[in-house]
């Protein structure tokens, strides 16, 4: 063999390192403890992470498949763990590692630890902190989802029909215990929130183990009942037994005795009771009622208006007399003003019409004057005669003959004559 055939290459050391790993059956399924370091190099569903020794500097590259459907509890940083997996050699990069098949806190039980990390976290987010519904206080219809075959629903039954007999309990059966448990009832209970046909909604089932309750610590089967429109009492477990559901209910009943109970405030015959006592007291009540009324009544006829009715008016007389005195003297006050105003208006006509006809009244005088000074009483007045015949004035002496008969008019008065013998001046 040559010098050069002594020296191998790397991949050949790491492929003859692997099959060594691979072949060796104390490799095959390691047990180891450690902590959990360089946490969050999540690809997918896969998980990768470190396993360092708490006593010394070791660490050793981890990973886990699928690790959502293997694990129930999240792992965190720092976190000390016992794992089980195989030792293996990654060709490409000839490092090792230990691929793990199944893991669960040192210490503490895995399901405790994924009780309190959801239980954490939905506390964060204040699921637990929501307002709580209030139980009805006189339910018809109460609902029970619960398993068909156990005791729950009978002491249920028994206990309502005791306390409160007109409710009706109806079963919704449900798988109580193992994987599909939280699935069957989540359906039944978001088929009887959908319906809105009863009065109270509770979940139960008897004790057990962390594992035979964990359907009750399903993060959807809380968010539901957290969302539900129902008033919802939970009774799961012993009073010992806490779940999520117990946080996110409105009501936590120790038992389902409990549960009963809450779901019936009270009983029959304390509502009876409670009746009777409403009786007696609205009886004494409208008692003091009609006698406070009775007493108003009489201290209302005994006043004196009723007494002497007159008084009640009185006032109003009174009133009405001076309102109309008032009245009289407004109106008469108006009708001196009103007068008052129609005697100016008339003499400011008057004035009007005066220098209206004051001008043509000094035309017709002096027109009256002038025709005064021809007038004939004027002449008549002076002596002369005025000599009418038939009505008509004689202007010359053409106009009459002898023994026409003539009318004289004179300033004060008529007179007759007769014609004896007319002379005409010009012919003489």
């Amino acid at each position: 063999m040559s010098e050069t055939k002594k020296y191998l290459t790397i991949s050949a050391l790491t492929s003859y390192l692997k099959r060594k790993f691979d072949a060796d059956p104390y490799l095959e399924k390691v047990y180891l403890t450690g902590e959990i370091s360089n946490m969050g190099r999540r690809r997918g569903r896969h998980l990768y992470f470190s396993m360092k020794d708490p006593n010394g500097g070791a660490v050793i590259s981890a990973a886990m498949f699928s690790y959502a459907s293997r694990l129930k509890f999240e792992p965190e940083e720092g976190m000390k763990i016992n794992a089980i997996g195989r030792v293996q050699i990654y060709e490409p990069s000839g490092t090792y590692s230990i691929i793990l098949e199944q893991m669960t806190p040192d210490g503490i039980g895995e399901l405790f630890l994924a009780y309190e990390q959801l239980k954490n976290k939905l506390s964060h987010e204040g699921l637990f902190d929501l307002p709580k519904k209030k139980l009805s206080t006189f339910p018809k219809k109460i609902a029970v989802v619960t398993s068909p075959t156990g005791a729950v629903i009978e002491d249920i039954a028994r206990t309502v029909q005791r306390r409160y007999p007109s409710a009706q309990v109806v079963l919704f059966p449900a798988v109580v215990q193992g994987e599909k448990a939280a699935a069957t009832i989540i359906k039944q209970i978001l088929r009887i929130d959908e319906s809105g046909g009863y009065d109270t909604l509770i979940v139960g089932r008897g004790g057990g183990s962390i594992e035979d309750l964990w359907a009750f610590n399903d993060e959807k089967l809380a968010r539901v009942i957290a969302a539900a429109k129902i008033p919802i009492i939970s009774s799961v477990g012993h009073e010992t037994d806490n779940t999520l559901v117990d946080f996110v209910a409105d009501q936590r009943a120790a038992t389902p005795t409990a549960a009963a109970e809450l779901s019936t405030p009270i009983t029959l015959e304390q509502v009876i009771s409670r009746l009777n006592e409403l009786q007696i007291r609205l009886n004494l009540r409208m008692k003091q009622l009609i006698d406070i009324r009775q007493q108003r009544v009489d201290r209302v006829t005994q006043h004196v208006i009723f007494q002497q009715p007159d008084r009640l008016y009185t006032a109003y007389n009174q009133r009405v007399d001076q309102l109309s005195h008032t009245l009289i003297q407004v109106l008469q006050q108006r009708l001196k003003t009103i007068q008052h105003q129609l005697t100016v208006l008339v003499q400011r006509q008057l004035q009007v019409r005066q220098a209206v006809l004051r001008q043509p009244r000094e035309q017709v005088q002096l027109m009256a004057a002038k025709l005064d000074l021809v007038s004939p009483l004027k002449i008549l007045n002076r002596g002369y005669v005025l000599i009418e015949k038939n009505a008509q004035v004689v202007r010359t002496i053409s106009n009459i003959q002898k023994n026409d008969h003539i009318d004289l008019r004179f300033s004060d008065g008529m007179a007759k004559a007769k014609i004896i013998e007319t002379s005409d001046l010009k012919n003489e």
